[in-house]
């Protein structure tokens, strides 16, 4: 017969809180490590974060030097390689437009992918200075370039197109308004939106975890897309290759400095609310931590050696314009304050602190308002037609 190992409840009671004292002291977690999708310790992560490869903490003294290393790096955690497939342009789709003309075309974006775009030139010789055209995510995929130019080649879009430029942009289309001011304007899908898509919130995640299993990633796949949307534009006949912008709002804006980072063809960068510290982004109840959105801005360990204002000032000293609002839910008022400090002290370095603009507006949130348009598409205009 087997002896059985007899404990009172009473001595039960009065081990626990020595037990949970000893616990304590070896730093137990206890029964639950995530709270609200943060692990527990997600405090002492961040001081490991030092961010040795930011231009302050350089070992080089030339900044070319620096931008060479810190550039590779960056392509490095884009997982997806460089790729320089033809780009084979076709127009498929023109139409007389008010001052401008409406173009369709497709090209190849990648080696395995041939998308059409959406673009508008304006009338005249040319060439035009351009304007790359960069849309947000906004959880929603029916429209993705159709979010910035108008479109006039499908009705149920244009339904959905007008809702959205009403809510984000004052009811303009951007890339109209650019047109109108004399930019020829591009806009392409990124992948899982408009012509490319059928994805869904849900999917995001399954999206990205399948990519990352293929040897790519939703986010270095579509920063690779978008440098080679800009590199197109320079192929162009009626574009001056030497005055290209990069433009975008929310995850476009994110796009508009990132591109700046890695493509040569940029000139001037306009970025409307999307610009923040890491450290500053990763706290409680920000959108970052849902997941799903995040994987489009997301490069597996990078920040391991750059902050995200250090990504961005890879595109120092070309001018760059980073707005937002000052009610923005979706980042900090000190990791906005943090960035912007840190990509000035970068432009300054270069003494290129003129070329840099950064202003917050006013009791305004996460939005594009014609106001904000007018004074960036105002620097544009110092920066790119003069």
């Amino acid at each position: 017969m087997k002896r059985r190992s007899v404990i009172s409840l009473p001595a039960v009671a009065l081990a626990a809180p020595h037990l949970a004292d000893a616990r304590a002291a070896a730093g137990f977690e206890g029964p639950s490590v995530i709270d609200g999708n943060l692990p527990v310790f997600f405090e002492r992560l961040k001081p490991e974060l030092t961010f040795p490869l930011a231009w302050p903490n350089a070992r080089e003294r030339e900044f070319r030097d620096w931008k060479r290393r810190a550039r590779a790096r960056f392509e490095e955690h884009l997982v997806e390689p460089a790729d320089h497939t033809p780009f084979r342009p076709e127009i498929v789709d023109e139409q007389p437009g008010p001052g401008y003309r409406r173009r369709q075309l497709i090209f190849n974006v990648t080696r395995h992918s041939r998308v059409r775009a959406t673009m508008l030139v304006p009338d005249g010789p040319g060439p035009f200075p351009a304007a790359l055209l960069l849309h947000d995510h906004g959880a929603r995929f029916d429209i993705g370039k159709e979010k910035l130019i108008e479109p006039w080649y499908d009705e149920a879009r244009l339904t959905s197109a007008r809702a959205w430029s009403a809510r984000y942009f004052s009811g303009r289309f951007p890339g109209d308004h650019l047109a109108a001011r004399g930019y020829a304007v591009l806009a392409v899908d990124a992948l899982g939106w408009g012509d490319r898509g059928g994805l869904t919130y849900e999917g995001q995640q399954a999206l990205a975890s399948n990519l990352f299993n293929l040897g790519s990633s939703p986010a270095g796949l579509m920063a690779r897309e978008d440098a080679r949307a800009a590199a197109l534009l320079t192929t162009l006949p009626e574009i001056d290759r030497r005055r290209i912008a990069a433009v975008g709002f929310s995850m476009g804006g994110y796009r508009a400095w990132q591109v700046a980072a890695l493509s040569g063809h940029i000139a001037a960068t306009v970025s409307a609310c999307w610009m923040t510290g890491l450290k500053e982004m990763m706290v409680p109840g920000n959108n970052t931590l849902r997941g799903q959105s995040a994987f489009y801005m997301l490069h597996p360990g990078l920040y391991r050696h750059l902050d995200i204002p250090d990504v961005a000032s890879l595109a120092a000293p070309r001018p760059m314009y980073l707005t937002g609002g000052e009610l923005d839910p979706l980042f900090t008022a000190e990791g906005v304050a943090v960035a912007y400090r840190k990509i000035a002290r970068v432009y300054a370095s270069q003494r290129a602190a003129s070329r840099l603009r950064t202003r917050t507006w006013p009791g305004l949130g996460h939005i594009f308002t014609a106001e904000m348009q007018d004074d960036a598409f105002a620097w544009l205009d110092q920066n790119l037609k003069t």
